[in-house]
């Protein structure tokens, strides 16, 4: 049953406009899975991948926003800060975790993501969480886990990489977060736009500070690049930011938990690596999981927006009758 809380939060948008952004949050999470596999085709350093995606990425939206008369104003680069500072430091910090600590360590602390952004979304958005989506939610990150922990073979760790590791744990969550705060300032493709554009800011200077080669890409790296960008970039980014502002934040961050999944699926389509059989069983689980969590919340906004038509139907029929 939907707190009161609950049923505030999702009658505040169209019923319609829910299931649509719980769709789109389940599409961008799984471009952003295949953009993981793309990097691994293309023959660049993180930071320099991250310098030349996100400044192609701007400018090509920053074009598209000229052609619909829409300008990119210094106001946009103002209000997308925190939330393109976020971002940037979040692919900084995780490229230099991954150097120091197992790729492991560093991939389970950034599945904590939803458990961060859920304190922070029922703290200061007044989002509320079912007990029944808290457990499902729980499960998911369980199957993560063993999903990332069986498939180690780098037993590697280092609590300096950890540390940075729970940095960009905090920059990932802090992007979502500031997506969701958008909404009242500007669209989500003006802070895609925004976001973009002081990622680059951030990874350009850095690839240089740690030795990466940031020469002008081969042909073929430019055209994996393009690929990640509309695959990452216009499916991932566009779709996931234009999602947060139509559903909970923490369904939007739960959603990132199907990264890992759709990654070993794809990295064992494209590139013959293995699941082992629990693994295949921890995928399901995960899936199956989050299925549940999505179908609540689509129940509940269609409730919820019945309500709402009911109440506004009934205060219209007593207009007439109280003069």
């Amino acid at each position: 049953m939907t707190t009161a809380a609950g049923a505030t939060e999702l009658s505040s948008v169209d019923g319609r406009d829910v299931s649509l952004g719980l769709a789109g949050a389940a599409v961008a999470v799984c471009a952003w899975s295949a953009g993981t596999i793309l990097a691994k085709g293309i023959e660049m350093g993180g930071l320099a991948i991250g310098a030349y995606r996100f400044w192609i990425f701007s400018a090509l939206i920053i074009a598209w926003m000229a052609l619909r008369r829409t300008p990119f104003t210094w106001r946009i680069i103002k209000l997308s800060m925190w939330g393109g500072i976020a971002l940037g430091t979040d692919i900084a910090l995780f490229f230099s975790a991954v150097k120091l600590t197992s790729i492991v360590n560093a991939t389970i602390i950034g599945s904590l993501q939803p458990v961060l952004v859920g304190v922070v979304a029922a703290k200061f958005f007044g989002e509320t969480i079912r007990a029944r989506d808290a457990l499902w939610s729980v499960v998911a990150l369980a199957g993560v886990i063993v999903i990332i922990g069986t498939s180690a073979d780098d037993a590697v760790s280092n609590w300096r990489g950890d540390l940075l590791a729970v940095g960009a744990l905090l920059s990932w969550s802090g992007y979502f977060i500031a997506s969701k705060q958008s909404k009242s300032k500007m669209t989500s493709l003006e802070f895609t736009a925004g976001t973009s554009v002081w990622s680059g800011l951030i990874c350009t200077p850095l690839g240089f500070l740690f030795g990466q080669d940031m020469s002008l890409p081969s042909a073929k790296n430019i055209g994996l690049l393009l690929v990640m960008i509309a695959v990452s970039g216009i499916v991932g980014h566009v779709l996931m930011n234009w999602s947060l502002v139509r559903i909970p934040l923490w369904i939007g961050s739960t959603f990132t938990l199907l990264i890992p999944v759709f990654s070993a699926l794809l990295a064992w389509v494209f590139f013959d690596e293995a699941i082992l059989l629990i693994q295949g069983i921890a995928m399901a689980c995960v899936i199956a999981a989050l299925a549940v969590v999505v179908r609540g919340q689509s129940s509940a906004a269609k409730a919820s927006a019945a309500h709402k038509a009911l109440l506004e139907d009934g205060g219209v029929d007593a207009e007439p009758s109280s003069s």
